[in-house]
């Protein structure tokens, strides 16, 4: 049966560029799936079709078991987005801009202002919620914007990069709303370029690329395709590298990697803690001094790379916003 968020084949294209090209989708309810992918991989374009905002040219969608494409309307009212950017009227004030969201969504104006005064308190705005949103840091425009999309408590959310652009504090409160929206029950896609991101919060992770799902599994299985454990070592004289990777090669499962400018020696490893406790000794037998050492697993940045042949990018200009113009 499919899951609270359920997509088959969606193709969309925008003149001669495809930002779909027959994604698949399946979401569990009452979890998270982190969708990853480059700008421009097509993440806003999936979640502009699956919230009703674009049509797809082919493919089925259904969300909360609802058919996106013949019940739109019904749709509309079974989820809650949050956008890329703030969607609040900055002459209203907080709790103005919540106490309308509601009455569009025919509330009573009692339960409106009810609704508001209790997100408000959830999402740390109440002391300023009498103040206009022209006023409010990036932060709390952020939480002013999801708190508008859970007025009326959505059982699907779809958070299209959330926390762009907010500082560690802000991203922390807004990762612990978000956890507590998915232990009461709602199904959540978010789409991030913070892997940290996906790592901490996402059930499953799901990488796109050039409008094609290229991966996917639980941020374990995603890293163990990476590949294995990593010895990483730091050498405290230049000259004595070569001796280095000639001791870490010797226990290693695969190519080394050396980088110069910081004196850092890697190699794939198994064998876990006791095989690092060899290797020091050797190198302690050898006389190379180091200045750091530890073994650690692939991160999602290594899987992002291996999968997708660069870096994440940071999300503020290029192609999502590109993307989002063509759509």
């Amino acid at each position: 049966m499919p899951g609270a968020i359920y997509a088959e084949g969606l193709v969309k294209t925008f003149g001669d560029v495809t930002a779909l090209d027959g994604v698949d989708l399946d979401v569990p309810e009452g979890t998270v799936l982190g969708l990853l992918g480059p700008n421009g991989a097509g993440k806003t374009t999936a979640v502009r079709v699956l919230t009703t905002l674009i049509k797809p040219d082919r493919g089925r969608a259904v969300v909360a078991g609802i058919d996106v494409l013949k019940k739109p309307n019904e749709v509309r009212h079974a989820i809650g987005l949050s956008g890329q950017f703030a969607a609040v009227d900055e002459y209203l004030t907080g709790r103005e801009n919540l106490r309308m969201v509601g009455r569009l969504y025919q509330m009573g104006a009692r339960e409106a202002k009810a609704r508001a005064a209790e997100l408000l308190e959830r999402f740390h705005l109440a002391d300023a919620a009498d103040r206009p949103a022209k006023t409010y840091s990036g932060g709390m425009r952020r939480r002013l914007d999801l708190a508008a999309a859970l007025v009326v408590s959505p059982p699907v959310m779809f958070m299209d990069e959330p926390t762009t652009g907010l500082d560690p504090r802000n991203r922390q409160q807004l990762w612990e709303v978000i956890q507590e929206l998915v232990a009461g029950g709602t199904t959540l896609l978010l789409t991030t370029q913070y892997l940290e991101e996906a790592d901490h919060l996402a059930h499953d992770i799901c990488v796109i690329d050039h409008g094609r799902v290229i991966a996917r599994g639980t941020s374990d299985q995603l890293k163990a395709r990476t590949g294995g454990e990593r010895v990483e070592l730091v050498v405290h004289e230049r000259e004595r590298i070569p001796d280095a990777v000639e001791v870490v090669r010797a226990f290693g499962k695969g190519e080394t990697t050396v980088e110069q400018h910081t004196r850092k020696v890697v190699v794939p490893v198994s064998g876990g803690a006791r095989l690092l406790a060899e290797v020091i000794r050797e190198l302690d037998v050898r006389g190379i001094e180091i200045d750091d050492i530890g073994l650690r697993r692939p991160t999602l940045d290594d899987v992002f790379i291996s999968l997708t042949g660069h870096v994440a990018e940071a999300a503020a200009v290029g192609g999502e916003e590109r993307e989002g113009a063509l759509s």
